[in-house]
């Protein structure tokens, strides 16, 4: 069963008989980030399976199907097989974002199309969201999706909430409620210790939402929408208040 490896439009042939290592260093360099491990995940051939492995000490990684049915969390010292035509790998090291494609010739099991209805909200699998919610998701995910197949940085929850025209306490809010729905559902990575969230829930929350397709590119034009609905809505504001601003003028006059 043949492999490849595909990174930012660069393509690598595996071979059964040698050790794929990816990281800082090794077969595939990602990057020079000092928050990503040196050997970070290990491509194997063994007993007839392809196996991809974490062999990194703190960094996790999301594994999906390429259709984003089926989803796995890569924690350290953990390793799946590569079962599907093309697996996405979704992991974050420090600020940045990376995603990387396996393609196998022969996949030993193949996912039925997943469709999905909309009805007023978004839902997903058994995980229903508002679009204020979303929108929240998209906010922080838009540069991932804008550039699939490389490396993106996750905005600040900060600037997040400027893009949506959010205050920051609104938007911290409803991004608690994403993580906690999505926590109770089974989701991993988004919660700390007990009671406690994830410092890095925001990246966490992207690999998900990215890797499960629960945002896809398409829904951007979502995000600006809501730009306009802002700009316009500042806008009116603006002009009730030029007019308030003139006629107390008259008055004084």
């Amino acid at each position: 069963m043949g492999l490849q490896v595909e990174f930012c439009g660069e393509w690598y042939d595996l071979d059964e008989a040698q050790p794929f290592q990816i990281g800082r260093e090794g077969d595939l360099e990602v990057d020079e980030n000092p928050y990503l491990h040196r050997r970070f995940l290990t491509i194997n051939y063994h007993e007839g399976l392809w196996w991809l492995e974490n062999v990194g000490s703190r960094l996790s990684a999301t594994v999906s199907d390429g259709e984003g049915n089926v989803q796995a969390w890569l924690a350290p010292g953990a390793r799946l097989p590569l079962v599907f035509a093309h697996t996405t790998v979704l992991f974050t090291a420090g600020p940045t974002t990376y995603e990387l494609g396996i393609v196998g010739d022969e996949p030993t099991f193949t996912s039925a199309v997943n469709e999905h209805t909309e009805v007023g909200e978004t839902t997903i699998g058994p995980v229903t969201f508002t679009d204020s919610q979303k929108l929240l998701i998209l906010s922080l995910a838009e540069p991932v999706l804008r550039g699939r197949g490389s490396t993106a940085s996750i905005p600040t929850s900060a600037d997040a909430a400027k893009r949506l025209g959010w205050s920051i306490t609104r938007f911290n809010r409803k991004l608690d409620n994403v993580c906690e729905k999505l926590s109770r559902h089974g989701v991993r990575g988004l919660r700390g210790g007990q009671q406690q969230l994830a410092v890095n829930r925001r990246a966490r929350l992207v690999e998900h939402s990215v890797a499960s397709r629960l945002v896809v590119a398409a829904d951007l034009e979502l995000l600006e929408k809501n730009a306009e609905e802002v700009a316009a809505a500042a806008a009116a504001a603006a002009e009730v208040e030029r007019s308030e601003q003139s006629t107390q003028a008259v008055k004084v006059d």
